[in-house]
């Protein structure tokens, strides 16, 4: 049996997105924890970090995570910050394929669009802060199996990149 498959990387880097396409193709099943803890609090993100608070929502994705990490046939996109938390990260690595999808911070700046949904991010200080985010994760963010470097390539190709990928295993 196959490991699940679970995608890392900073925020708008493509993972859900492409986690969903990879999924579909691969008859497998997809899960952003983002979009559960969402779901399960009736709130954004945003409006998590700001009423109960960031330790909170850090709470909630390890338990979200985890879950999933330990189930079969699931592609899992797990949020920007997730695969920095420590127990999240060892059982990743230990039960699950990862990939982490390198986006350079100037794209995903202009990706975000500055809409109010990324908790850890304002407008007025946009690319230092994600440059910031980004030299505080990358090393974290190596410790993935593989990594994809997503400049210039479509989603057809990034797709097929990560297929062929979970398939070597």
């Amino acid at each position: 049996m196959k490991k699940n498959l679970v995608l890392v990387g900073m925020m708008a880097s493509g993972k859900t997105t492409l986690g969903k396409i990879v999924a579909k193709k691969q008859n497998l099943k997809f899960i952003d924890t983002d979009l559960n803890i969402e779901k399960k609090n009736s709130m954004t993100i945003s409006e998590i970090f700001k009423k109960k608070g960031e330790d909170f929502f850090r709470y909630e994705e390890e338990k979200e995570a985890l879950k999933y990490i330990k189930k079969n046939n699931y592609v899992i996109s797990l949020g920007g910050g997730a695969f920095m938390n420590k127990n999240i990260r060892e059982s990743v690595l230990k039960n699950c394929l990862s990939i982490w999808l390198y986006v350079d911070p100037k794209l995903i700046n202009k990706r975000i669009g500055w809409n109010n949904k990324r908790p850890l991010l304002n407008k007025q200080d946009g690319l230092d802060k994600i440059n910031k985010l980004y030299l505080e994760r990358k090393d974290i963010y190596k410790k993935a199996n593989y990594k994809i470097i997503c400049k210039n390539l479509d989603k057809k190709v990034l797709v097929e990149k990560i297929i062929e990928l979970y398939e070597k295993q």
